[in-house]
């Protein structure tokens, strides 16, 4: 959520000379050209990166409807080749893994309208359908041996109540369902009455159900149905599959139940799998925001909770490559914290936690292949920071800066690659050594459009507001900018409250340059509660979200 204020007045800028480097102004329709990349995926000498570059595409043909289109490329990291794209299809490819020879990569790709994984093998040949599993599969992963694939999948309500695998005994939730109208759960049990709209409740009930499969109706009755751009009527969980990595093997559900897992992984040298869930039977799950870690089998048994309490989260773990090691973020359930990172062995508890102090938002945990260091990304002053923790120092460094954001990266053989947003350019790949030095440049999806035109370098500042707090904004003059004369001034407001904006958020980057090139100045700022400034910033508006930072904007 942002807000437009356009200032119906005019300000005068005395600051430095404007940085140009092209002659032709950023139009709207240059929006378009805009690829961006993500999920970087390294091979196991860290020699070769698979990642994915989506794009803006028309729509069948037609000159003012697009589409976003996502594809496999891969390069080599020293910079010798320029990348190469693996995938073609209209269908696109999405989340890359590498099997553990780095012969083959697993991928999604939409068949028959449901998403299901592929693998593409460098031997050569077209890539192979290796799910058709009714639901779907995404987020693939290979065992350490490369012999099984797990991936998930989302089950809607309605499938698990009669799926024969996964609910035999065709259990019905012990949370009440919440269905208006109703005091329990017989709802949920199947309508197997004749459709007749003339007929008793229980048939005019099953004529209109009709309309909900044939998706001419949503029934909403869920609490969380707001998306970002629509609504939601289905209730889904998450489960976890294992198959052998073959065509035709059966699918094996490892989680079951009324609720869902997330962020499985395989645990080096064990059989079992880390997985992040909310497992709570008594509580619907849009009524609860609490996350557990677990353990269990990799044949489904042995399910065990290793972490987890009321009113507080777990998430974003990550098993360190020897698999005794778990790091992880974790907090209370609040919108208005900052998780703390910490690191616990495997077999341990929370008693056992190592502390990683770090006053950001932290995300994307990666460990380094000898375990002594754990890397990690931050919203920081403006920018999105790639960091990496010392685990027999527990001190952390800072690797890159503020005027950048590192999207997603990967290591391997003490090599980084990673996606760089900054204003020069919204989206490129880039390697370079374990400290983030020696910097190489390794694609020019955008470079080619983007030198030819005029961008305004935003200029950073700071005040402090009543309460002491350094509120940093930015200015942005407008291109062919005269000394002494006096511009409109577009003021751009974040929302959230706790986003951060900077010249490393990628989502901005358009919008602003556009706005300069119309002959506005655009200036920007992150008040009171924005992110990227700690925990007393971020708090700095609790039962002040009007005045306070409307203060510090204005």
């Amino acid at each position: 959520m942002k807000k437009t204020i356009l200032l119906l007045f005019s300000v005068c800028f005395v600051l430095t000379v404007l940085s140009q480097n092209g002659k032709e102004p950023v139009k709207v329709t240059d929006l378009l050209k805009i690829k961006s990349m993500g999920s970087v995926a390294l091979n196991d000498d860290g020699s070769k990166a698979v990642f994915t570059v989506t794009s803006i595409e028309p729509e069948d043909n037609n000159k003012w409807e697009y589409k976003y289109v996502t594809q496999l490329w891969i390069a080599t990291t020293d910079g010798s080749s320029a990348p190469r794209q693996l995938t073609f299809a209209k269908e696109g490819a999405s989340q890359p893994a590498w099997s553990p020879d780095g012969k083959q990569i697993a991928f999604v790709r939409t068949a028959d309208g449901k998403p299901q994984v592929f693998v593409l093998s460098f031997d050569g040949g077209e890539p192979m359908q290796l799910t058709k599993y009714k639901y779907g599969a995404f987020s693939p992963q290979w065992s350490t041996d490369g012999k099984q694939l797990l991936f998930m999948s989302n089950i809607p309500l309605k499938d698990l109540l009669t799926d024969s695998i996964l609910n035999p005994n065709k259990e019905i939730p012990q949370w009440n369902f919440e269905k208006p109208g109703f005091s329990n759960n017989d709802n949920l049990k199947p309508n197997t009455a004749k459709a007749d709209p003339d007929g008793n409740i229980s048939e005019v009930r099953a004529y209109l159900d009709n309309n909900e499969k044939d998706k001419k109706a949503k029934v909403i009755n869920k609490l969380q149905f707001h998306e970002e751009a629509t609504t939601s009527s289905e209730l889904n969980f998450a489960h976890v599959f294992i198959m052998d990595a073959k065509p035709d093997a059966v699918p094996k559900a490892v989680t079951k139940g009324f609720y869902s897992f997330f962020n499985p992984q395989f645990i080096p040298g064990t059989s079992q799998l880390l997985l992040s869930a909310d497992v709570n039977e008594q509580l619907h799950p849009d009524r609860t925001l609490e996350t557990q870690l677990y353990t269990v089998n990799t044949d489904g048994s042995g399910l065990k909770k290793i972490l987890g309490k009321t009113d507080y989260t777990y998430n974003n773990a990550v098993v360190s490559p020897s698999g005794k090691w778990i790091a992880l973020l974790h907090g209370n359930t609040g919108f208005v914290t900052v998780p703390a990172l910490s690191v616990m062995p495997v077999n341990g508890t929370e008693k056992d936690f190592i502390n990683i102090a770090f006053d950001r938002t932290k995300g994307n945990p990666e460990w380094s292949e000898d375990e002594k260091y754990l890397y990690f990304t931050a919203q920081s002053n403006g920018g999105v920071t790639l960091n990496r923790a010392d685990m027999g120092t527990k001190k952390t460094e800072q690797l890159t800066g503020f005027n950048s954001g590192i999207g997603s990266y990967a290591l391997k053989n003490n090599k980084l690659v990673y996606v760089k947003t900054e204003v020069a350019n919204p989206f490129e790949l880039y390697a370079a050594d374990a400290l983030a030095k020696n910097e190489k440049q390794l694609s020019a999806f955008n470079y080619e459009w983007i030198r030819n035109k005029m961008l305004s370098q935003p200029e950073k500042h700071e005040f402090k507001n009543e309460k002491g707090l350094a509120v940093e904004y930015w200015v942005m003059k407008p291109l062919n900018y005269e000394a002494g004369k006096k511009y409109p001034v577009v003021l751009e407001i974040h929302g959230g409250p706790s986003a951060m904006w900077g010249p490393g958020e990628s989502s901005m980057w358009h919008e602003f340059q556009f706005w300069c090139s119309k002959g506005y100045g655009v200036v920007y700022s992150n008040p009171r509660g924005s992110g990227g400034y700690g925990i007393n910033h971020l708090r700095a508006n609790i039962n002040d979200w009007g005045n306070g930072p409307m203060n510090d904007v204005l």
